[in-house]
């Protein structure tokens, strides 16, 4: 694995400053690790997740998934705030039980002006993806 061109801890300093409604204390969302073309993150177990029948909700998943693809993204171009989803496929695979996630993506593809992501969505302790999804990123001009 290469090194990531920012670390783990200098990404989340600059998430929580650009994104402070989603990256702060509260949300309970760390980066786990990163590298060049990847990133680990985790999202604790939050009672406001949950959805009739005591599953996680695919919204709160589908977060994640497209957290850990950003977080992957500016791990290996650098910060780059403006990169955007452009497509998030997902497949929901296994009922999550009432407890933490973490997303694992790898880059499948990085161009200079598209990215493409492989995201595997586990509950914390298990094997088992509980969620499957590929996303595409769009990376502003100018950058790479």
């Amino acid at each position: 694995m290469d090194a990531a061109v920012l670390t783990a801890d200098e990404l989340e300093r600059r998430l929580s400053s650009e994104f402070p409604e989603k990256f702060n204390p509260g949300s309970g969302l760390s980066i786990l690790a990163v590298w060049c073309g990847g990133a680990r993150v985790r999202l604790p177990f939050q009672d406001h997740t949950l959805r009739p029948g005591g599953t996680i909700s695919g919204p709160t998943i589908m977060m994640l998934a497209d957290v850990a693809m950003y977080v992957a993204l500016l791990a290996s171009i650098g910060w780059q705030p403006l990169a955007v989803t452009t497509s998030l496929n997902i497949n929901f695979l296994k009922k999550p039980p009432a407890r933490a996630l973490e997303a694992e993506c790898r880059m499948l593809k990085l161009g200079k002006r598209l990215a493409v992501g492989d995201i595997g969505v586990r509950s914390e302790g298990d094997d088992d993806l509980v969620a499957h999804a590929t996303s595409t990123y769009s990376i502003p001009p100018g950058i790479k």
